[in-house]
């Protein structure tokens, strides 16, 4: 499935997908959990940066007190959002 832009904030699966810096954030605002996607390293390819290093965490959506569930580490963006998006689907299935 295509990510869709509406309002100026880009979904996937119904979930807002938030860029700031090198963090990226994936779910719902009002859902139990979230997902992090920290890029840690990267390499130029021509002109685009391609993701090396990611850090994935899938955290408790309470803001200030958010809890680490679980983590891991992957050499491309595309890998961890493969393992991030399961997460998060599984943890809200579960909850």
């Amino acid at each position: 499935m295509a990510p869709k832009k509406n309002d100026d904030i880009l979904t996937y699966n119904g979930k807002m997908l938030l860029r700031k810096g090198n963090e990226i954030y994936y779910g719902s605002p009002d859902g139990k959990y979230m997902v992090l996607f920290k890029i840690l390293e990267s390499e130029k390819l021509q002109d685009l940066d391609i993701a090396t290093k990611v850090i994935v965490e899938l955290r408790t959506n309470e803001k200030e007190n958010s809890q680490l569930m679980r983590q891991a580490e992957r050499d491309s963006l595309y890998k961890a959002f493969d393992i991030g998006f399961y997460w998060l689907d599984d943890a809200l299935a579960n909850y």
